[in-house]
């Protein structure tokens, strides 16, 4: 028997009408999905999703409402993207409809249009192109229900809800608050009945609470093995709560022959209603008007307990539900999932019509020991979706990483009889402290080294804006106190008011040894003379940080470097790094370490990080360290 995929195939090969009823008299098991009309062929819709109508792509008009992308294989295999009416863009990028966590896959790879009852494919120009059944897009291809699109090394499905499962609705973004449906349209499904009604109409109930004790299953052990082993086969294979849901319903049905209805219904948000996440129902004629009894639900929830009615039609405590007068449900069940903490994260309901098949106490207490173990796939499926995202964030660090190494200096620059030493570590995979060598007109240089308030992404966000500042400033702005306050009033004017800068700046013209020092808020350059005594200075011009007072005036400190001389200049992770007695380093051992014998500012910094290296002993560090060293040879 053909598949429907293969049916698709042939039939986007071939055009032929025809083949669509041979197709459909030899898959009697799906012709449900089929539905002939006076305008062509179209799926009938499956439960909770708009009616899909119309001619295939590539016949002529008729009225196409949504699609969908399923991806198959790659990032987050078996998540469902909705293609809304416009452009949907794939690629790389974080602002593409469709990211795609992949190396290979271009910033802007492809996108798909609606073009009436059509849905189209166009390759961006991408790098490792755009596939369609094996095929390389060239310009615009049509898409027909069952292609392949492979994108590197992304494979998605395209079709109409009926081929991407049988869930209701599209999963993409649950629990994170991106819901299938709007919420307040996803609420009205569950309607408001008399909850001051007793519950005289319920034929049994289970607490499932921890503090209800334990219950045990009076069900046949073939049945209670059979049901398991079903939701078993079912959840094995989920790794993501897009994936889990559909099976959950779809293994029910395979264990409750006579249900004709399934909903999931769970908090979406933390702190919102219930609300239907799922459905599933045997016949398209009950979709329209799928309603769920609020009080029902809400007590399956609070009270933890599992709901049996074996008449819902005539049962007095849903006679005002909507849900029972629209399709004179005759029997119903509802089970709480409760995960390992206690926690009801939803609920499983199920009914049907016939009356000569209603639910038994067994039943329940199936549909309860499926709705545990459902809890447990929804557990382990919600980690697999934080590890996913943990590890997409990691990424994410690492590539920030290697953006902000590549912001600092590859390398120190060449300046006839001067040496320079540099040291730069992240307490994070990212920082904020910084350090700069700026070539300036006249053939001078400038050091700088600043640290930002805070560690972290946002402290690294400042430093990159800073960085630019700072060599913008100092090209146009021959004094470096005017710079600094240039500086300074940029970076006020940014509203960070809960941030700022420390930062030193000393600008070295190298034909004179001049040296001009401007402070704002650091600790003092440390002068080390050649014979080893070693000195704070400039302290007496020292200003406030950046961002602290927009108009503040900052004044600079001039002197001659004479041979032998060098200065190192720190953040305050050096100073106040501590080892595991919680001793700070201090400004003093530094300075011990700057003043001992050394014949390049080489090994003044390498003293300095031997020593610190033994102080700390392997103790982590809470604070980012940056060290700058330079010198007359």
């Amino acid at each position: 028997m053909p598949s429907l995929r293969q049916g698709f195939a042939a039939r986007s090969r071939h055009g032929d009408r025809a083949y669509y009823n041979r197709l459909r008299r030899k898959t009697r098991p799906h012709r449900q999905w089929f539905g002939q009309n006076r305008t062509g062929f179209g799926f009938r819709k499956a439960a909770g999703t708009p009616r899909i109508r119309g001619r295939f792509p590539g016949n002529s008009s008729s009225v196409r409402e949504m699609a969908y992308l399923k991806l198959v294989q790659g990032v987050e295999p078996g998540r469902v993207y909705e293609l809304a009416p416009g452009e949907t863009v794939v690629g790389r990028s974080g602002d593409c409809t469709i990211p795609l966590d992949a190396a290979a896959v271009s910033r802007h790879h492809a996108k798909v249009r609606s073009d009436g009852p059509r849905f189209l494919i166009e390759d961006l120009g991408s790098r490792n192109g755009t596939y369609v059944n094996g095929e390389r897009v060239e310009g615009v291809r049509a898409l027909a229900p069952g292609d392949r699109i492979v994108i590197c090394d992304q494979e998605f499905e395209f079709g109409p809800p009926a081929m991407l499962g049988s869930g209701a609705m599209p999963l993409s973004g649950l629990l994170s608050g991106a819901l299938p449906k709007d919420e307040s349209t996803l609420s009205q499904m569950v309607v408001d009945d008399d909850a001051a009604k007793t519950r005289a109409g319920y034929m049994k109930t289970l607490d499932l609470g921890a503090g209800a004790g334990s219950w045990s299953m009076s069900a046949k052990p073939e049945v209670k093995l059979a049901a398991l082993l079903e939701i078993s086969n079912g959840l094995g294979r989920a790794i993501s709560v897009d994936e889990v849901l559909p099976k959950i319903l779809d293994s029910l049905f395979k264990i409750f022959v006579q249900a004709d209805r399934g909903f999931i219904i769970m908090r979406p948000k933390e702190d919102g209603p219930l609300v239907p996440v799922q459905s599933k129902s045997r016949r398209a004629d009950m979709d329209e008007k799928m309603r769920i009894s609020r009080t029902i639900v809400e007590e399956a929830v609070s009270a933890k307990r599992a709901i049996l009615s074996a008449d819902a039609a005539s049962d007095e405590r849903f006679g005002m539900a909507q849900s029972i007068a629209d399709f004179q449900i005759r029997s119903m069940m509802c089970a709480p999932m409760i995960d390992s903490d206690g926690v009801a994260l939803g609920v499983i309901q199920i009914d049907t019509l016939n009356q000569r098949t209603r639910f038994t106490e067994d039943d329940l207490e199936v549909l309860a020991a499926v709705a545990s173990q459902a809890a447990t796939a929804l557990d382990n499926a919600k980690m697999h979706d934080q590890m996913v995202s943990q590890r997409a964030l990691q990424r994410d660090l690492e590539l920030a990483a290697q953006m902000q190494r590549a912001l600092l200096p590859k390398a120190a620059p060449q300046v006839a009889g001067y040496q320079f030493f540099d040291y730069y570590e992240a307490a994070r995979q990212i920082g904020g402290d910084y350090y700069d060598y700026v070539s300036l007109p006249g053939g001078k240089f400038a050091v700088v080294l600043g640290d930002v308030a805070g560690k972290g992404v946002a402290a690294a966000l400042i430093m990159a804006r800073l960085s630019s500042d700072v060599r913008y400033s100092l090209a146009i702005e021959p004094d470096p106190a005017q710079a600094i306050m240039r500086i300074n009033r940029a970076f006020v004017s940014q509203g960070l008011e809960d941030r700022f800068v420390t930062m030193i700046v000393l600008t070295v013209d190298p034909a004179k040894h001049e040296v001009t020092i401007v402070n704002a808020g650091h600790m003092n350059p440390m002068l080390r003379h050649a014979a080893g005594q070693v000195k704070e200075i400039a302290e007496e011009i020292a200003g406030l940080p950046l961002g602290v007072y927009e108009d503040y005036e900052y004044e600079s400190y001039q002197c001659q470097l004479q041979p032998g001389e060098s200065f190192t200049v720190y953040t305050d992770g050096f100073s106040e790094a501590m080892n595991e007695a919680r001793e700070l380093y201090s400004i003093e051992r530094i300075a011990k370490q700057v003043g001992l014998d050394a014949a390049t500012v080489e090994a003044i910094g390498g003293n300095v990080l031997a020593d610190i290296r033994k102080f700390v002993a392997g103790y982590t560090q809470s604070d980012d360290m940056c060290l700058a060293c330079f010198g007359r040879l």
